[in-house]
């Protein structure tokens, strides 16, 4: 199998093939060289983890370095947890196997609270103490970074270091301060008084935090005077590190399961409930060229066949038509669609409905995130119900069907009326439908607001629970019958990030006893539990409430103020009186506000106003390629790794083969074009084949020798092709009249009386399980025979009835 798991472990679990590793473009690296190792540990699941872009960044980054090896792991399902407890397997890197425990560091990217239990069972799984004091110069130096550590303190007693802010640059300067440090034989401590002169760069250990009575905290105090805050890490080009193009390709469908290239850092818009748009200042475009080119590379390297283009707002991309448009040009000869995030209202162009629609229609998602004017202004998001309107018109007039509004509850200054204007927005927006033939539908999603550190409204009480569910209620009644579908987020979840958004050390107690007494995957519906974070609160003598439900004077000394996001508290404190007053702050591109990240010098807005298409880029757009159309038949084996794909799974990493080749396939027509490839058989997971058959079509005529080697290349471990067959476009698609299986029961002995017995009846019943739910089969119907081998091995042939 390679890594640590082996085939009984994996036919235990669900979607065995997110622990398998061998993908392609995962780098592998000799041992021999490496002097310094970093598991890049995202504490959810692999489908989560592997569509976020900054581990992707940092993974090519530093293992640009010959000397450094950064590999990638994921949390485990808690059916995989049981598996490991149960075998005394420690979490590893799926690039090498290598057990977590190994490495000289263990980085967790923090992107949200509800992952920090995560973080413990990666910890405890791998016998690593969970508080950093507790951990010598044998355990690896565990870091985190990502957005959530901006308020670093609910879990800086878990960290040995914490790096706020852009990694590129200071994860490598991390890496070589263990470097030198291994190299000389200092002392952990000493690697962390290192650590702490990397800009952006916070040693929890290295600041004492004094609480009053009233559980407010009086002051931090840092126990060395020349490190007593600590300044985010900015990168000020963030074309100084093109995006990667090589990126790893799953095996099995992400969240977001596209090519993903980063456009631009930062947002100039100023939303006061924004935590991003706070943090992540100045706004930092990529060029349109490093982009096209990204692109260009990325598709052909990974065979993806959607590419999303990625920002805090996408629209305001100075570029962003032009660069569409190339885009379009250069892959819609290859049926490339591409998507963009949610977009404001205000930086939607209707021209781009047609350059994106020449492919498929990939969705549009608006974020009005007020029902009325007067909210919006509050929440500085200054446009109007009209413009909301004539937008989502000319979406469905441009042949549309499914709309998505994004709407918040519980912010600053809400009442009821406002969620009442949230029911008649939508019923209007709902109403434009008929444009599109009737057909279309709207997505209405509401989500409890969460006010969050380093924003305008870190001073204001969240709303509680009862609250959430009343006005959620109240929203799904109001739109009942009106061809509006309600989500929503579930306001428990909300609580949770609430009270981890703006607590303090405190909470690290509460977070340990809610994981010991079973706190996983708190991100998850099925297994959050608000009785579990109850108990563990109740436990601790400790109220939810205080880090919740009261307003904060603005001279509370705030458990992350010595963490510094480059945005003033003056700032800050001048927008929540702006928003007081229903005042607007224009964009920070038309005026500098002063809010304290640019220095007009070093640090500034990046911007690219000018783009024509380089002429070094090919364009490539032709819709349909001419050409005779031909079709193969290929026989393949599929072992072990691959056996435990899906039926999908290996559908679609034969597709993205089949793109990396650069042969021309044949795509069906219609609204979602799909290539023309047509498996024989379906197999359960985990079952390895001698052969299978799948035919394909294209628009070319290439030796069947050549064929085969130029797929093979692209397969991963596991798949390859044996034979190639030229075949008339007339031959029906291959069907399986017979399959043949040698099957092994572990550990048992074949009853060959029960074999006999079985062959002499004339029916015999058992329960087929589906999707549908269970469906009586007569398997003696089925098997044509059987053949007793060994004595735990059997030969089967198995007749396919319905072809």
């Amino acid at each position: 199998m390679g890594g640590i798991l082996d085939r009984n472990l994996l036919l235990k679990v669900r979607h065995p093939s997110r622990y398998l590793g061998h993908e392609i473009n995962a780098i592998k690296k000799d041992p021999e060289k490496i002097e310094v190792s970093i598991a890049l540990v995202f504490p959810d699941l692999y489908e989560v983890g592997m569509s976020h872009q900054g581990l992707k960044i940092l993974y090519h980054i530093l293992n640009s370095h010959e000397w450094l090896a950064a590999e990638r792991a994921y949390s485990v399902w808690v059916d995989m947890e049981k598996e490991m407890r149960d075998r005394g397997i420690i979490p590893y890197a799926l690039d090498s196997g290598r057990p977590l425990s190994d490495f000289d560091i263990i980085g967790f990217s923090l992107q949200h609270e509800l992952s920090y239990s995560n973080v413990l069972t990666m910890l405890d799984l791998s016998g690593i103490p969970f508080l950093s004091s507790d951990r010598d110069n044998s355990f690896p130096l565990v870091i985190a970074g990502g957005p959530a550590c901006f308020n670093p303190e609910p879990v800086a007693d878990i960290f040995d270091a914490i790096l706020i802010g852009d990694g590129e640059e200071a994860a490598l300067e991390i890496c070589k301060i263990i470097r030198d440090g291994k190299r000389n034989r200092i002392s952990r401590k000493e690697i962390l008084h290192g650590l702490r002169k990397i800009q952006g760069i916070y040693i929890p250990s290295f600041f004492k935090v004094h609480y009053l009575k009233d559980c407010n905290v009086s002051h931090v105090e840092p126990l060395h005077p020349d490190y007593r805050e600590v300044q985010k890490a900015l990168l000020s080009d963030i074309d100084q590190y093109p995006f990667p193009s090589d990126q790893v390709v799953p095996f099995t469908r992400l969240i977001h399961d596209r090519l993903a290239i980063e456009i631009s850092r930062g947002c100039t818009r100023g939303c006061r409930f924004c935590q991003a748009g706070m943090i992540y200042r100045p706004v930092r475009e990529r060029s349109p060229d490093s982009v096209i080119k990204t692109a260009d590379r990325a598709l052909r390297s990974t065979g993806f066949e959607e590419i999303s283009l990625l920002s805090l707002s996408t629209g305001d991309y100075t570029c962003i038509a032009p660069l569409i448009r190339a885009i379009m040009d250069m892959q819609s000869g290859k049926k490339i669609a591409v998507s963009l995030p949610s977009l404001r209202i205000d930086s939607l162009d209707p021209s781009w409905f047609e350059e994106i629609k020449r492919v498929r229609k990939t969705g549009f998602t608006m974020a009005p995130e007020a029902g009325n004017d007067r909210l919006r202004a509050k929440i500085n998001k200054p446009i109007t119900n009209m413009d909301i309107l004539n937008m989502a018109n000319e979406i469905y007039k441009a042949g549309w069907n499914l709309i998505k509004l994004y709407f918040m509850i519980g912010l600053p200054g809400e009442t009821d009326q406002d969620r009442k204007d949230i029911i008649g927005l939508s019923k209007e927006a709902a109403s434009l439908a008929k444009v599109s033939g009737g057909k279309a539908i709207l997505n209405v999603s509401i989500s409890t607001f969460v006010p969050k550190a380093h924003t305008p409204f870190m001073w204001v009480p969240q709303i509680g629970l009862d609250e959430s569910w009343r006005y959620i209620n109240m929203i799904r009644e109001g739109l009942k019958g009106c061809r509006v579908r309600v989500k929503w987020n579930q306001p428990e979840l909300s609580w949770l990030e609430g009270v981890f958004s703006r607590g303090d050390r405190r909470l690290t107690a509460i977070l340990v006893e809610a994981w010991r007494l079973g706190a996983r995957f708190d991100a998850w519906d099925e297994h959050f539990s608000m009785d579990i974070w109850k108990e563990a609160f109740k436990r601790k003598g400790v109220d939810p409430g205080f880090y919740l439900y009261r307003s904060r004077s603005m001279d509370e000394i705030l458990p992350w103020d010595h963490i510094c996001s480059g945005v003033s508290k003056d700032y800050l404190k001048r927008e929540w009186d702006n928003a007081q007053d229903s005042k607007t702050t224009t964009d920070c591109r038309e005026k500098c506000h002063e809010c304290g990240v640019c220095d007009h010098k070093h640090i500034d807005h990046v911007i690219h106003r000018d783009y024509s298409p380089s002429t070094a880029i090919e364009k490539r757009s032709v819709d349909r390629p001419e050409g005779e159309i031909k079709k193969y038949r290929l026989a393949f084996s599929k072992m072990d790794p691959a056996a435990f794909l899906s039926h999908l799974e290996l559908a679609q990493t034969f597709i993205r083969a089949l793109r990396r080749t650069g042969l021309k396939m044949v795509f069906s027509r219609g609204y979602h074009p799909m290539p023309k490839v047509s498996f024989a058989s379906a197999l359960p997971v985990g079952t390895e084949s001698l052969q299978e058959t799948v035919d394909i079509e294209l628009y070319e005529s290439i030796p069947v020798s050549t064929f085969g080697e130029e797929i093979n290349r692209q397969l991963p471990d596991g798949l390859r092709i044996k034979l190639i067959e030229d075949i008339s476009l007339a031959v029906k698609s291959a069907t399986l009249i017979e399959s043949h299986f040698l099957v092994t029961v572990n550990n048992k002995k074949i009853d060959e009386t029960r074999i006999k017995d079985f062959l002499d009846s004339d029916s015999f019943s058992i329960f087929k399980r589906t999707k549908k739910g269970d469906r009586k089969v007569d398997a003696r119907s089925i098997v044509k025979e059987i053949t007793h081998i060994s004595p735990d091995t059997i030969s089967l042939i198995v007749r396919h009835i319905n072809g």
